[in-house]
């Protein structure tokens, strides 16, 4: 066992050589607080850039520029009745103008910074082990590297190319596992196998059991909402819900923070129809990049949902055509669809068209009006998954206009609430019963805590609120480096 004063202090000492400040969980939820000689320097520091003055940019209120800018408003786009085929109002936090191009940032910021400030990871002589089904690792990634942290990427080998061209850009470690999106558990055998061949080098951060992950959403997206829906809303209009596919849960946190806040609104977790989890019991691959399942992660707050909608990979690839094909968007166009959100549909990833279509079927099965504010969250772009829209065209040819109407009305006019279920009390907790086949059988959680989850009333709220007791950590840590002086 590493002595942890000593780890402390060869962290502190290579933040210092390395000019490393870390940023609070106030500052990435309100960069207003962030010193303006930290923003002065930024002016000159590129959004993706290695450097690690862009631990600042951790938030959704960057500034939508390549180079040197600044923070504003969050970065949103509203769904248009004319394009969800609702009358509820949606918006869709956009996660593109992150630090590699998605939020995975900030769910990878929490799991690896508070083990660094509190002594319990040494960057100088262990390696941080991101198991991943996609840009999880390559956020963890990034961060490792601006915090001087080496690090491991664990993926399964159908993910798109662009993800594993990009992790050898940071000089990680990569391991590419059997299988595609759904395949966790080959992900957890590649991480126990490695760990046990290395032991006491490797750290291994999984989000599907780490809470820093949920914990940065509850402390910064759920805030993010919140300010777009007082900012948005209009006379009689009320926020009504969210909806966010399962994956990692991590996002799920933030609706944590706005059901304290908005006790009536309903929560939705989606999964892909071909792997339907939660819905079923059930197991299978699916095309939806980003939410992988077979499984449901340990930091999953079940109690807080109000529905499961299962969303059918097929739709998801017709609305890559039809959002990012010039044919597709013509046609979109002359059904009077804004050009400004046209023009801006290449800002929703895989995974962010499965979030708006579950989105539709809330506001569908809970017959919502124009009265009805509802969110979900665009983890990442188009920019990732150029390769699977190549694979499109050479399957199946040129797009027209004719497909394009066909899977308008499909994917998204056609949406229904088929493969949705209101939640029971019992619903929820068969649900959360699936967490011990993974969780206690295979990762050595205990029985006491699964049922903690469950019954104690104060273990969720503990959990999410000691961000604020990470942030004093934060401060003593960076003061501890003295790299802030210059700054007050």
């Amino acid at each position: 066992m590493k002595d942890q004063k000593k780890v402390l202090e060869n962290t502190i000492k290579r933040c210092r050589e390395r000019n490393i400040i870390i940023p609070t969980y106030e500052q990435m939820r309100n960069p207003d607080l962030i010193p303006k000689k930290i923003k002065d320097e930024l002016k000159n520091i590129g959004l993706w850039d290695l450097n690690p003055r862009n631990l600042f940019r951790i938030t959704w209120k960057n500034e939508p520029t390549k180079k040197g800018g600044g923070f504003g408003k969050v970065n949103y786009l509203e769904i248009p009745p004319e394009l969800s085929g609702v009358k509820a109002r949606i918006f869709v936090l956009v996660g593109k103008f992150f630090p590699t191009g998605a939020h995975k940032v900030g769910a990878t910021f929490g799991p690896l910074v508070e083990k660094l400030i509190r002594g319990a990871f040494d960057p100088t002589t262990q390696k941080a082990l991101w198991p991943s089904t996609g840009n999880y690792c390559r956020g963890g990634a990034y961060d490792a590297y601006l915090l001087a942290c080496p690090s491991i990427a664990v993926l399964p080998e159908g993910m798109s190319r662009e993800r594993f061209d990009w992790l050898k850009t940071v000089g990680s470690e990569i391991y590419a596992t059997p299988g595609s999106e759904s395949n966790v558990k080959e992900i957890y055998d590649k991480t126990k196998e490695l760990k046990a061949k290395r032991p006491g080098e490797i750290v291994v951060l999984n989000q599907f059991d780490e809470f820093g992950n949920a914990i940065w959403h509850y402390a910064v997206t759920g805030p993010a909402m919140e300010e777009v829906y007082k900012q948005e809303r209009k006379k009689g209009q009320k926020l009504s819900g969210v909806f966010l596919t399962q994956g990692s849960a991590g996002t799920l946190g933030s609706c944590d923070y706005l059901r304290e806040l908005y006790p009536n609104i309903k929560i939705s977790a989606g999964e892909a129809l071909q792997c339907p989890t939660l819905l079923y019991n059930g197991y299978g691959a699916h095309r939806i990049e980003g939410i992988g399942d077979k499984h449901v992660p340990w930091i999953h707050n079940l109690k807080n949902m109000d529905m499961v909608s299962d969303i059918d990979d097929d739709d998801c690839m017709r609305m890559v055509r039809l959002f990012n094909e010039p044919a597709g968007r013509k046609y979109l166009l002359k059904q009077k669809i804004d050009k400004s959100v046209v023009n801006r549909l290449d800002l929703l990833g895989i995974s962010s068209m499965a979030n708006i279509l579950g989105t539709i079927k809330l506001a569908k099965y809970y017959e919502m009006t124009e009265n009805d504010i509802l969110f979900t969250v665009a983890t990442d772009s188009m920019e990732m998954y150029m390769s699977r829209l190549k694979e499109l065209q050479k399957k199946f040819g040129e797009y027209t206009e004719i497909q394009a109407g066909i899977d308008f009305e499909k994917a998204l006019l056609g949406q229904s609430i088929d493969y949705t279920l209101e939640l029971s009390y019992y619903d929820k907790k068969r649900m959360h019963n699936l967490k011990y086949f993974t969780w206690i059988e295979q990762q050595g959680k205990t029985i006491e805590e699964l049922n903690a989850q469950w019954y104690d009333d104060n273990y969720w709220t503990d959990k999410f609120h000691s961000y604020q007791q990470w942030d004093k950590v934060i401060k003593d840590f960076n003061d501890k480096t003295g790299l802030l002086k210059k700054y007050k």
